[in-house]
């Protein structure tokens, strides 16, 4: 496999760098150097930087697109035990585990509308840039669930409103 296959390889194995040089602010030759530390990528690191610049003018421009939702926010959630009959009136509910209303003192931050995979990532990522620690997520229909700390309720719905104002085009 050549030089430029093999970086393109390992860029498309680090999402984060694969967005950064869809946008155009990647300074090749530290991502170079970072690629050589970190993968079994050797050669000559110009090289390796001349490899990611060239890929990078191949890459479509990331797009994004506005989604229809509505964003609310449920407090007194609590964890409950997923394969209890009380699991029934679950917000989210994953394997055994499930969060229900007035059973405890976390935040779920509901929206409903165009939402999907995508979206959720998205807005799991821009809470994470902000600070905000996630307990619990799901996406699934026409809502999509993110179960915070209830100190954290205010900004994650800020947060998650911001995020699905903006998600990338998934193709």
């Amino acid at each position: 496999m050549s030089l430029a296959a093999v970086t393109r390889e390992a860029a498309d194995g680090r999402p984060f760098l694969l967005a950064a040089l869809r946008a155009g602010v990647v300074n090749y030759t530290a991502a170079a150097r970072y690629l050589e530390s970190t993968t079994d990528l050797t050669g000559d690191t110009e090289a390796i930087a001349t490899a990611l610049r060239r890929y990078a003018e191949e890459l479509p421009d990331e797009d994004s697109e506005s989604r229809s939702v509505r964003v609310a926010m449920e407090s007194g959630l609590g964890a409950v035990d997923g394969t209890s009959e009380r699991a029934g009136d679950a917000l989210l509910a994953v394997g055994d585990a499930a969060f229900e209303p007035g059973a405890g003192s976390l935040t779920g931050v509901v929206a409903t509308g165009e939402v999907d995979a995508a979206a959720l990532s998205h807005a799991l990522s821009r809470l994470a840039a902000a600070g905000v620690a996630v307990v619990a997520a799901a996406v699934g229909g026409d809502a999509l669930v993110v179960v915070v700390e209830r100190r954290d309720g205010a900004d994650a719905v800020r947060v998650v409103e911001d995020a699905l104002s903006a998600v990338p085009a998934t193709g």
